[in-house]
């Protein structure tokens, strides 16, 4: 009886020890994994200009969204890695078209409309990036299905794409372009109550204008630590 004892608790540490290792190599991969993607996005960063700060602000403004909302903590991670990396596909715009200085044709723009597919092409082939697919893919959808690259609509826009694309319209409206200044912020209140309901989730637009209403110093400490 005690031999037996003694036989299962040696059982059970070599289970968790196995465990252990196998945590050890799933963590060293997924680091391998994000270095990896790092690495592209911080060259699309390096001939972009814009897209310099502009992902970290769009992740950021996705957390802040996501804890307005209340979600829970690994939801939270999804939208900060998805905000990271929702650009990645921008790696396979020209440098012609990423680089233009001047409003793009429209065979230009239905170029880089491309980004969001070529994005969740180059993550698919990391199972550990599968989670936040949809937010690299679906970031560019609009609420009335007029968007891309699927013309989903309302509910059947991943949820958390739809919080991305809010910070990323934000980020591009409160950003210097090199066709225009950064709009006043009482301009792009205007815009989110304006498109409510078409371009974004009305109950998600509602929420981040409140944020831009009574928390807007959150915004300006993530626009100080990641100038445009």
């Amino acid at each position: 009886m005690i031999e037996s004892g003694i036989k299962s608790i040696s059982q059970m540490n070599m289970i968790k020890d196995i465990n252990d290792e196998l945590k050890d190599t799933y963590d060293q991969l997924e680091k391998a994994y994000m270095e990896s993607i790092q690495t592209l996005r911080y060259t699309v960063e390096a001939k972009d200009a814009y897209t310099r700060g502009h992902s970290d602000r769009v992740s950021e403004y996705s957390v802040l969204i996501g804890r307005k909302l209340g979600l829970q903590d690994s939801d939270i991670r999804l939208l900060q890695i998805g905000g990271l990396f929702h650009d990645i596909g921008k790696i396979g715009v020209p440098d012609s078209i990423l680089l233009k200085e001047a409003r793009l044709t429209d065979d230009e723009y239905s170029q880089i409309k491309n980004h969001p597919s070529i994005g969740a092409h180059i993550l698919s082939n990391a199972t550990i990036f599968a989670d936040i697919i949809p937010i690299v893919k679906h970031h560019h959808e609009k609420y009335d299905g007029t968007g891309y690259p699927g013309r989903l609509k309302g509910e059947d826009i991943p949820y958390l794409a739809r919080i991305a694309a809010i910070a990323d319209t934000f980020d591009a409206m409160t950003s210097v372009r090199p066709y225009r200044k950064a709009l006043p912020l009482d301009v792009v209140k205007e815009e989110f109550r304006k498109y409510s309901g078409t371009q974004f989730d009305p109950n998600i637009a509602k929420v981040f204008l409140e944020i831009l209403e009574t928390d807007y110093d959150k915004i300006e400490e993530i626009q100080e630590k990641y100038p445009s």
